[in-house]
C-alpha cells in the first residue's frame, strides 16, 4: 500500500475512536522502500502519536511490525499474549497472523510518540481493520 492510500484509510479506522479518544493519532511517513533484494517486499515507516488516551482500533498488519518508543509511554498487546507498557526506548514486535488488540497511550494527560517499521508485501494495504 503506499502512503497516500495508507492516509486515506487511516480517518475511517480512527472513525470508532471518536468516543474513547478528544482525538485520533497522528501518523507521519518516514519512508517507504522497495527492496530489490527481497523482491516482492517493501518497508513502510511511520511515526505515529497517541493524544493522551489515545488508542487504536483493533487491527492487523499482514507484516511485520517493529515499534520503536519515542516519547511518553505506550501499552501494546497482541491476541493471546500479554498487554506490556513501553517507554522511551523499548520495543514490540508484531508477526503477519498477529491481531493487534491493544494499541494505546498509557497516559491520560501527556502524549506518546513511536516509529513503526512495517517489512510487508508489496502493495498490500498496511493496515487491516478487524471487527
Amino acid at each position: 500500500m503506499h502512503l497516500h492510500s495508507f492516509f486515506a484509510l487511516l480517518p475511517l479506522l480512527c472513525t470508532g475512536l471518536a468516543m474513547a479518544a478528544p482525538e485520533p493519532p497522528v501518523v507521519k511517513p518516514v519512508m517507504e522502500q522497495a527492496l530489490s533484494d527481497y523482491p516482492g517486499k517493501e518497508v513502510l515507516m511511520i511515526t505515529v502519536e497517541y493524544p493522551p488516551g489515545g488508542a487504536d482500533p483493533v487491527h492487523r498488519h499482514d507484516a511485520h511490525g517493529f515499534i520503536y518508543v519515542l516519547e511518553g509511554s505506550i501499552v501494546m498487546g497482541v491476541k493471546g499474549g500479554k498487554e506490556v507498557t513501553l517507554l522511551p526506548g523499548q520495543s514490540f514486535h508484531e508477526g503477519p497472523d498477529d491481531v493487534h488488540t491493544v494499541g494505546r497511550n498509557a497516559s491520560q494527560d501527556k502524549p506518546a510518540k513511536f516509529l513503526v517499521f512495517l517489512l510487508k508485501e508489496a502493495g498490500k494495504p498496511a493496515v487491516i481493520p478487524v471487527d
